[in-house]
């Protein structure tokens, strides 16, 4: 049911409620004071009951076992306008107090029900045993309390005592909720995972122009709800519209972008309060407080972003991490055939690239640019920006290895041995 429909059912249902409960009785209390004040003659206000004393007049004693609608009509009929304006001015009041009180409850339902969502579904499956225990325990015990004590039986008193022991049987079963798993064995904490990936990604404007982000969506590696915020799009037009070519080229490429992904993935854009689009970092700021808002994380590929977000505790999918982790590993002695495409800075080097990007440093392959060749890696240095690999050339370090082995092999058979004494 959408929302604005069902304020408007709850807060009906909570004006009839505070009218029946409240109002009702206090108008009953006023109406008895003011007739009580006018000292009708009981004779005439209970004129088909059996004749009294004449000198005999009202009072609230006897119009406690009578009804509403008796009391109403015994003081419209001796001065209607005192009952006017008695039932319309407390009516209203209970009109104005159930509106108060249900928004107020409206809001604290809502925010019930978002952290019931996120609740594990052992949580959900004790609040439920609870209130389940709490209501029978209700019904059968309060009746029972009731007559042994000679109370009487106050609805108001009947619901908030079987409030309490609702409240009270829940949290007895969300104490034990641990052994519950014993009689579920389905329940684990594989829900809580799965609820922890479903979180929402809040795209960040330097991923969305970056465009890995939406083949990392494809490929299925991001779950969940996938959130531009209206504040990234505008910093995204304002891109866009820049006099400089290359931001504006940037700019254009990240909103083609986004329409691709709307196109093909769940893409979700979030409306929220406008901010200055050429401040990135009040930008970044309001991203990191709306990731907190709906307990989200951001996808982005920008330093700094991804040290503020951690500072403020949230979660941070970074797609340069990414790329460095789906990098193969590579080990000293390994052997590969990569392509000489530059010189190096010392002398005699070269350098290839991997299909990745990782640079590799070839010893001895100056005079072969625009070669292809096999090489034997030496060492692996992992940098900031990545990894760089160092490699000799094969035909080089087969010729060192010989080389090694003949010097072995000469120091091993002319080593002069002792004579034995």
């Amino acid at each position: 049911m959408p929302a604005r429909p069902f304020w408007v059912i709850f807060t009906i249902c909570i004006i009839i409620l505070i009218e029946w409960l409240v109002v009702m009785p206090i108008t009953e209390l006023r109406m008895a004071d003011d007739i009580e004040a006018m000292k009708l003659p009981y004779n005439e206000v209970f004129a088909p009951e059996p004749p009294v004393s004449p000198d005999r007049v009202v009072t609230k004693h006897d119009l406690k076992p009578k009804s509403f609608k008796f009391m109403w009509e015994a003081l419209y009929t001796n001065d209607p306008a005192k009952a006017l304006s008695t039932t319309i001015a407390l009516f209203v009041m209970g009109v104005l107090a159930g509106f108060l009180i249900a928004s107020v409850a409206f809001r604290h339902l809502v925010r019930f029900g978002d952290k019931l969502g996120q609740l594990s579904t052992t949580d959900k499956i004790a609040i439920f045993m609870g209130l389940l225990i709490g209501l029978m325990l209700s019904a059968i015990l309060l009746p029972g309390i009731m007559s042994l004590l000679r109370l009487p039986r106050n609805p108001v008193a009947i619901s908030v005592a079987g409030v309490v022991i609702m409240y009270l049987c829940v949290m007895a079963m969300l104490s034990i909720k641990e052994e519950l798993k014993v009689y579920f064995p389905g329940l684990s904490k594989s829900g809580q995972l799965a609820k922890d990936f479903q979180k929402p990604k809040l795209l960040d404007t330097n991923v969305i122009i970056d465009g890995r982000i939406a083949d990392v969506c494809r490929a299925g590696f991001v779950e969940g709800q996938i959130v531009v915020s209206s504040f990234v799009l505008e910093e995204l037009q304002h891109i866009a519209d820049s006099s400089d070519s290359l931001k504006r080229a940037r700019g254009r490429r990240g909103l083609d972008i986004l329409n691709q992904m709307r196109k093909e993935l769940e893409l979700t854009v979030r409306q929220s309060d406008p901010v200055d689009p050429a401040n990135s970092e009040e930008v970044d700021i309001r991203l990191v407080k709306l990731a907190q808002e709906v307990d989200g994380a951001i996808v982005t590929n920008d330093f700094n972003l991804n040290k503020v977000a951690e500072l403020h505790g949230v979660p941070v999918l970074n797609i340069n991490e990414l790329a460095n982790a789906l990098k193969p590993v590579v080990l000293p002695g390994e052997e590969m055939t990569v392509s000489i495409i530059k010189e190096g800075k010392e002398s005699n080097q070269g350098v290839a690239y991997l299909d990745d990007g990782t640079m590799v440093v070839v010893e001895g392959a100056k005079r072969h640019i625009g070669d292809t060749l096999d090489v034997i890696v030496t060492s692996v240095l992992q940098t900031i920006a990545g990894k760089m690999i160092f490699a000799n050339l094969k035909t080089i370090q087969d010729e060192q290895d010989k080389l090694i082995d003949r010097n072995v092999r000469n120091y091993s058979s002319f080593r002069p041995r002792k004579k034995a004494r």
